[in-house]
């Protein structure tokens, strides 16, 4: 089937696609599901190169939340002559001046602003002086905006999830290989200090043979969600109304899939994914008074199960729902040793089987790992990231920065259009999995084979 005729399918497809809380019987979502199965890429955005950018000319669509962190973020790169901010845009221009506010007073300047209408971004993609377009907007506007940015000649990067229907996944693989330009969903886990260290160890060979590893989302986000004026227009809360699956897989999945060499050597094979009951959130909803929000779909807690091709497992979870402590999970299994995260311990495995070892390394030893084997990434802008670490400690600003030297440099971006579109494709399957009583539902290979030839992660380069 070829990708046009696929984007044209029967209302049948589009149940399964959309993955509205009206699916339909098991036959018509199997008939979708064998349909997308059969879709095809080439694999030709894999390993993209494009021309060096000196100064990369930026324009960020989304001034609010997120928008108003990454702007930050750009401070050092544009001090070093990096890049330029040039163009922000969004719904209110009270957010728009607030992050000229921010540009004046650090770099004495201001950016071209574009607010009111609701297309006004549009206008903002349609300049021939910007190279990058940063999107920061609520989840639906993620895939639209890179599609029209790819098609106006600009290289885009995204706020997750890049896309949340198996149908936008598939538009952005066929944009980004037929315009040759770089799509990367800035899933900022994956420059975080522990996830880089861990990374790091397993590339030096410290786990041995991976064989299963656990990641998740849970945050305690009930206050966000009914909060009036955080997430605008509540648009949050409103996709736990109409659907239950994993909304957020990529703070997880992201570091797993470059710890296995996900889309380097191996790949997703098929998911099984089930939620509890729902309560914590409706009861929220009540007690606070916002009784709209108190009819909840998704679950409390939605617990996904991912097996890869060479017969690795994974472990998602998803709960934004319970008050209860933040946690990735970050858990690595291998056969030399042991991590998990929150807070981060590390076993490592004796060969001769001495039962006392049940235990986590002491301080003392954990931190010899910690120095031995730190991301040199980290070492390197150690003065910067203190400097930037509003943006989530840190992790922020090395994305940033490392998108940006890619994009000087004309070299691969750490983070490719097939990796954003299978982290952020796990969300729509999980849904149809829950939706057919938790069976296994295979995963598209969005990659054209190019999966199979074995590579390292690109965060491993020295940029």
């Amino acid at each position: 089937m070829k990708r046009k005729d696929f984007l044209q399918l029967s209302t049948k497809a589009a149940l399964f696609l959309g993955l509205t809380s009206s699916i339909a019987c098991k036959d018509e979502i199997d008939d979708a599901a064998s349909k997308t199965l059969a879709m095809k890429a080439t694999g030709s955005a894999f390993g993209l190169k494009a021309p060096k950018i000196d100064k990369v000319r930026v324009g960020i669509i989304g001034a609010g939340n997120r928008g108003q962190t990454l702007i930050q973020m750009f401070d050092w790169l544009i001090k070093n002559n990096h890049a330029k901010v040039v163009a922000i845009s969004d719904l209110k221009k009270e957010k728009t001046d607030k992050l000229n506010k921010h540009l004046k007073k650090t770099h004495n300047y201001t950016a071209d602003a574009y607010f009111g209408n609701p297309d006004e971004w549009k206008k903002l993609a349609d300049r021939d002086d910007i190279d990058l377009l940063i999107i920061c907007t609520p989840w639906e506007w993620h895939t639209p905006m890179a599609l029209y940015g790819m098609e106006k000649g600009k290289h885009v990067a995204s706020e997750v999830p890049i896309a949340f229907t198996l149908e936008d996944c598939w538009k952005l693989i066929e944009t980004a290989e037929r315009t040759q330009k770089h799509c990367m969903m800035m899933e900022n886990c994956c420059f975080n200090n522990e996830e880089l260290w861990v990374l790091n160890m397993v590339n030096q060979g410290v786990f041995g043979d991976l064989t299963h590893a656990e990641g998740a989302y849970i945050h305690d986000l009930r206050k966000h969600l009914l909060d009036d004026t955080y997430y605008e227009d509540q648009w949050r809360i409103k996709h736990h109304l109409k659907k239950d699956g994993n909304f957020y897989t990529t703070h997880g999945l992201g570091p797993i899939s470059q710890y296995m060499d996900i889309g380097r050597g191996d790949t997703y094979d098929h998911i099984v994914s089930m939620s509890s009951r729902e309560k914590s959130l409706s009861n929220a909803a009540k007690k606070h008074g916002a009784p709209q929000f108190a009819n909840v779909v998704c679950g409390d807690m939605n617990t996904s199960l991912i097996k890869t091709k060479l017969g690795k497992t994974i472990m998602i979870q998803f709960d934004v729902h319970t008050g209860r402590p933040y946690d990735r999970l970050n858990t690595v299994v291998g056969t030399k040793a042991v991590h998990e995260g929150y807070p981060s311990k590390l076993y490592i495995n004796k060969e001769e089987l001495e039962w006392w070892g049940h235990r986590w390394l002491d301080e003392k030893n954990y931190q010899e790992y910690r120095e031995k084997y730190n991301h040199p990434l980290w070492a390197k802008l150690k003065e910067q990231i203190s400097d930037n670490s509003v943006g989530h400690g840190g992790m922020d600003f090395v994305m940033i920065y490392r998108l940006i030297r890619c994009l000087n440099k004309g070299i691969p971006l750490d983070i490719n259009v097939y990796d954003s579109v299978l982290w952020s494709s796990i969300t729509p399957l999980s849904e149809l999995s829950v939706a057919q009583n938790s069976s296994s539902v295979k995963v598209p290979d969005f990659t054209g084979g190019t999966w199979k030839n074995k590579a390292k992660s690109e965060m491993l380069r020295d940029v």
